[in-house]
This record gives structure tokens, C-alpha cells and sequence, in this order.
């Protein structure tokens, strides 16, 4: 076997990658968020959390390779570099940047013609999906939101899978700011004046509640709280850049804009 045979995850999407690929067998420790695949969490011990990671457990582990997502995760990884680990932090934020993601995964782990084939199945789930939402009569205006107080809007991937799905986030400009602070709405009647048709939830951990959404002030005026569009994408399977978003994720949101479609046209 070539490349790393003991691997740490500190987040969900390098495991949901490697187990797609069939190298699970070199995964020693995975992110305690991980639910997918969900024997994951069977057969892996839980080593982090996003923001801290049991270091010691880590290091018991004697991984040769961690990997890890953002400037989020950079105090996870100082620690585990001090400690003579190699660390490889992705920084991706785009569809794009997820399958390159997935080719470069592969690579390192010496996994690299399957990691292609995979990628290349992916992008043409993706190809399929933008076929079929060309055909739509009109395109709704989507709002995103990953949290909710204070609001925060959709990262730039989640934006790009709306319009791959069918739909045009309402707020592009913000979705290419890659740190959460930056998406945050500071005048949420901003969202009433931009009219969105459906409003997707997403509150990165916890339960989506569309009844608290529609009662904000003034909302009852936007388009997709008067016609009861307000849907929940659980977090696992939008926010995470990895296979999740661009598999299940982009479905669901194809699924609901198809259904908005063909009520515009009853």
C-alpha cells in the first residue's frame, strides 16, 4: 500500500471521499460531526470536533497524515504540526473546488486514477441536473440561510448548486466572501426587499424552524413565506464541501425548485 496508512479526519468530507474511493481502511480517527457514511461512525474512533480536536487521542493514534478544512481548523492543525504530525488544511469554497478537492485527496493517498473517475462522475451528476433545470420556465429567486441569528447567508458552493439546481441566490455578492462573518445580513429586511420565491434553511447543527422565519417582522410580505416556501437542507448534506453537497445536497435543492416550477405553471 502507497501514501498514508493512518489517517485522521477533522471533518466530514476527506472521510465521506475516502470511503467513496474504498481507502477507508487507512482512516484511524474522524470528526465527531461525521454522519456520512454513517458506518463511519461504527467502525472510526471520534477524535474533533470543527473548532478544537482531542489532541493526545490524536497523537495515541500515531496518524501519518491529518487532514482538515479552513483557517477555522488553523489552531487544530499548529498543534498537531508542533507535535512533528503532517498536516494538509483544503481550503476550497467552490464546486470546482470541491472536485479538484476530491482529485488531490486521492492523489496523496495514492488513489489517484479512482479519485478521477469519481470526480468525473460527479461532474456529470451535476451536467445532468443543469440540463434538466434549462428547461425550466422560470428560475426562482432563492434565499440561503446557514444561521439564523444573526442571519448569515449561503457560502459561494451553495450559491453555485442553486444555480446548477435551477434557482438565482439573492444575495451573489455575498456568497463569495468565505468567511462566515462576512455573510452576515446586518439589515435582515434586506431579504424582504429582494423578494426571494423559496427560502432553503440550512442552520449549520440544528433544527430549520420555518414558522420562526415567517413570523419576522415584515417577512409575511416576501413570496416564498406567502406561499409557504420555506424548506429545510440539513446541514451534513449542504454544508460540508465535499461528495454530500454535490450528490443528495443539489438534489434535494433540484427537487424542491422543479416543484416551485410546476406549481408557477398549474
Amino acid at each position: 500500500m502507497t501514501g498514508p496508512r493512518r489517517i485522521v479526519c477533522l471533518t466530514e468530507e476527506p472521510t465521506e471521499t475516502l470511503y467513496a474511493l474504498g481507502e477507508q481502511h487507512r482512516i484511524v480517527g474522524i470528526s465527531g460531526f461525521t454522519v456520512r457514511p454513517a458506518i463511519a461512525r461504527k467502525e472510526k474512533p471520534k477524535v474533533s470536533a470543527f473548532t478544537s480536536a482531542k489532541i493526545g487521542e490524536i497523537l495515541k493514534l500515531q496518524p501519518d497524515f491529518v487532514v482538515g478544512f479552513s483557517d477555522i481548523q488553523s489552531e487544530i492543525a499548529a498543534e498537531l504540526i508542533k507535535n512533528g504530525v503532517e498536516v494538509w488544511i483544503s481550503n476550497h469554497r467552490s464546486v470546482d473546488g470541491i472536485l479538484d478537492y476530491i482529485r488531490r485527496l486521492g492523489a496523496l493517498v495514492g488513489a489517484g486514477d479512482k479519485a478521477n473517475a469519481y470526480a468525473d462522475e460527479l461532474k456529470r451528476g451535476l451536467d445532468a441536473i443543469e440540463d434538466q433545470a434549462a428547461s425550466l420556465p422560470r428560475r426562482p429567486r432563492v434565499y440561503f440561510e446557514e444561521w439564523d441569528e444573526p442571519p448569515i447567508t449561503g457560502i459561494r458552493w451553495v450559491a453555485e448548486l442553486v444555480r446548477i439546481a435551477g434557482g438565482d441566490d439573492v444575495f451573489p455578492e455575498l456568497s463569495v466572501e468565505p468567511l462566515a462573518k462576512h455573510r452576515i445580513l446586518a439589515d435582515a429586511g434586506e431579504v424582504v426587499r429582494r423578494a426571494p420565491d423559496i427560502i432553503l434553511g440550512s442552520w449549520c447543527g440544528k433544527k430549520f424552524r420555518p414558522d420562526k422565519v415567517a413570523a419576522r417582522p415584515a417577512w409575511e410580505g416576501i413570496p416564498a413565506v406567502r406561499d409557504g416556501e420555506l424548506h429545510e437542507i440539513k446541514s451534513p448534506l449542504i454544508l460540508q464541501p465535499g461528495p454530500a453537497a454535490l450528490t443528495d445536497g443539489v438534489r434535494q435543492m433540484a427537487a424542491i425548485i422543479q416543484a416551485w416550477s410546476a406549481r408557477q405553471v398549474g
